[in-house]
This record gives C-alpha cells, sequence and structure tokens, in this order.
C-alpha cells in the first residue's frame, strides 16, 4: 500500500478549484507564471505555480499566505467559494455602470477619500476582484459613493468626473 503524499492530487476537485482561482488572481493582476517566478525572486517556480493551477499539485498553507502576500490579496480570496452570486443582466441597478480609476484614487488624501478606498477595497473582495486598477460600481454603490462624496445621487458620475477618478481605457 502506498503512503499518501499531500502533494499527490491526482483527481482532487477541491485542489483543482483552488487552481482555478490562483490562475484567475494571478491573470488579474496580468501576470505571466514566468514573471511570477522572476518578480518573487525565484520564490514561486512557473513549472509548480503551474502545477498548482492545474489541480494537480496541492500548495501549503503557509505557501498560500506567501502567494497572497505577494499578489497583495487577503488569503481567503485564494481560496474557491461556492456562493458567489452574479447579477442578473437585466438588473437595473446594474446598469447604471461607473468606472472608478483606482490609481488615482490612491493618490488623493483626505477623509472621504480614504472612506471610499476602504468602501472599494470591501467591494474588492465581495467579487473576488483585484486587478487593483479600476473597478466598476453599480447603482447601490453609487448611492454610497455619492453619501461619501456629500453630493446628490445624480451627480455622483459628475463629481467623480470633475475630480478626475472615472475610468477612461
Amino acid at each position: 500500500m502506498r503512503d499518501f503524499d499531500d502533494d499527490d492530487v491526482h483527481s482532487s476537485p477541491y485542489s483543482r478549484k483552488v487552481g482555478e482561482r490562483l490562475r484567475v488572481i494571478r491573470r488579474q493582476k496580468r501576470l505571466s507564471l514566468q514573471e511570477v517566478e522572476a518578480n518573487s525572486g525565484d520564490e514561486f517556480k512557473a513549472s509548480v505555480l503551474g502545477a498548482y493551477e492545474r489541480g494537480e499539485r496541492a500548495i501549503s498553507v503557509p505557501r498560500l499566505e506567501r502567494l497572497a502576500k505577494f499578489y497583495n490579496v487577503p488569503v481567503d480570496q485564494l481560496l474557491p467559494r461556492e456562493d458567489i452570486s452574479i447579477p442578473a443582466e437585466n438588473d437595473p441597478a446594474a446598469s447604471r455602470k461607473i468606472a472608478i480609476d483606482l490609481v488615482k484614487l490612491g493618490q488623493l488624501s483626505g477623509q472621504p477619500f480614504e472612506m471610499l478606498i476602504r468602501f472599494l477595497k470591501m467591494i474588492q473582495v465581495q467579487r473576488q476582484d483585484f486587478n487593483g486598477k479600476v473597478i466598476t460600481v453599480r447603482g447601490d454603490d453609487t448611492r454610497a459613493i455619492a453619501a461619501m462624496l456629500d453630493v446628490p445621487v445624480d451627480q455622483c458620475g459628475e463629481r467623480l468626473d470633475a475630480l478626475d477618478l472615472l475610468f477612461h481605457p
């Protein structure tokens, strides 16, 4: 009888889901496997990270923690979640979207902007979206942002534009 090796996960569905999640985060960060290897000082070899992402190899908890720090995301965001719901496309709140430039927002100082940054980070965690450059907010989020910026909801987009915070691709 063969001893079970923690790294040997030939057919573990959960390891495949973890791997899919690792790949999603890496791609959101716009990094190739080779770039992760180079930028991590060879701590995360491209071949090993690829095996994690394919679910062929299990990642240890300490290594998962180091990878989360490298990607600058909470550890739990590297783990799959079953309860993620995607809003319906015919949802009227989803149709009123505003794209906010997170890079420009990070350059502003002051209480309303710090509060806005915390709010948008919360949205990022909920959506598991960590590209770090832009976030699209929906109608319900816009109401909260309008309150933070002390403007009426219908003027939120104009205020963000005046602050040069709207993302223009």
